[in-house]
């Protein structure tokens, strides 16, 4: 009997040994889920923020996305204007060429007129000449020369005048050449500087599409890690009342065995050591976020979000 009332006293002590212990325990699970779930509501208001921020970043970069898109457009019509531009200018270069190149020939014809007319000035005082020689027989033949060496000498004045005019014209003629080839030259620089321009504005059209695409899946990405953040969160609460529970359960525990007095029964202090408490974690501070303006008018600006502090890395880290 009495071997049997130690073996129960030895088994009531071990009970409200471990009913302490639990008690302690689950206390201790409980201060820390709380703790935790505070730090998880933080950290899912703070995701909250940054994809406010994200969504109006994602905004703005849209925006750009389609004026970049708009520009290129522009930019491709203006390369098209100008090259239709140049192709009329390349036209009339080419026919003032033509007009230059007709003006030399009328200017050989020109001289090819003025041999005959001094060949005819020459023939026609030989005419009269031996018009003197044949007497009256070659009178009439001396009026017939002396009128062609007049005609003669009115075809080189006209000769004359004629190839100064074409001189003249041909002058004007090879000048306006020059400045339309110097027009031309410029509009093809022209071109090529739009066309430059195009190749740019497409390449900034890609690097915005390609940029909002990203910024659209880091959005995305965001939203997901929110979801799992605020998911963490209710589960650390759950956590937390599961603990409170336990505890609850071995306090009934403790009182229900504490009805039996055991005279050898074994200190708290003694018998159960509370776990080391480590110092509590320092309480999140709010800094100022940066704040994408959205294109939208009168659009309100992204709360300020959270940023993670060195010592809250560390009590993550810890965790």
């Amino acid at each position: 009997m009495a071997r049997m009332q130690d073996r129960l006293t030895h088994l009531i002590t071990q009970i409200r040994t471990t009913a302490d212990s639990v008690v302690i325990g689950a206390g201790e699970i409980a201060s820390r889920n709380q703790d935790l779930s505070s730090r998880a509501e933080q950290q899912a208001a703070s995701l909250q923020e940054t994809a406010a921020n994200m969504d109006e970043l994602t905004s703005s970069v849209k925006h750009n996305a389609d004026n970049a898109q708009q520009a290129n457009q522009l930019a491709a019509s203006a390369c098209g204007i100008a090259a239709r531009g140049g192709a009329v200018v390349g036209a009339v270069v080419t026919t003032m060429q033509d007009i230059e190149a007709s003006s030399n020939e009328v200017v050989d014809i020109i001289g090819t007129i003025e041999s005959i007319v001094f060949q005819t000035n020459i023939l026609a005082p030989n005419a009269a000449v031996e018009a003197a020689r044949a007497g009256e027989q070659g009178r009439g033949f001396a009026v017939v020369a002396g009128e062609v060496r007049s005609l003669a000498q009115r075809s080189a004045s006209a000769a004359k005048a004629i190839k100064q005019l074409i001189g003249d014209a041909a002058d004007k003629v090879q000048s306006g050449s020059a400045l339309v080839e110097r027009a031309g030259t410029t509009m093809r620089d022209t071109v090529q500087a739009v066309q430059r321009v195009v190749d740019i504005m497409g390449e900034i059209d890609a690097a915005s599409e390609a940029q909002s695409l990203g910024i659209g899946q880091v959005n995305q990405a965001v939203s997901q890690m929110d979801q799992v953040t605020q998911q963490n969160a209710a589960l650390v609460e759950q956590a937390a009342a599961a603990a409170q529970s336990l505890e609850e359960q071995a306090t009934q525990l403790k009182d229900a065995v504490s009805v039996f007095k055991v005279a050898d029964a074994i200190p708290l202090t003694s018998a159960v050591r509370p776990p080391k408490r480590n110092a509590p974690l320092p309480a999140r501070t709010l800094a100022t976020a940066w704040v994408v303006p959205a294109y939208a008018p009168g659009a309100k600006p992204a709360a300020a979000a959270l940023p993670l502090t060195s010592k809250t890395t560390e009590a993550w880290e810890t965790f």
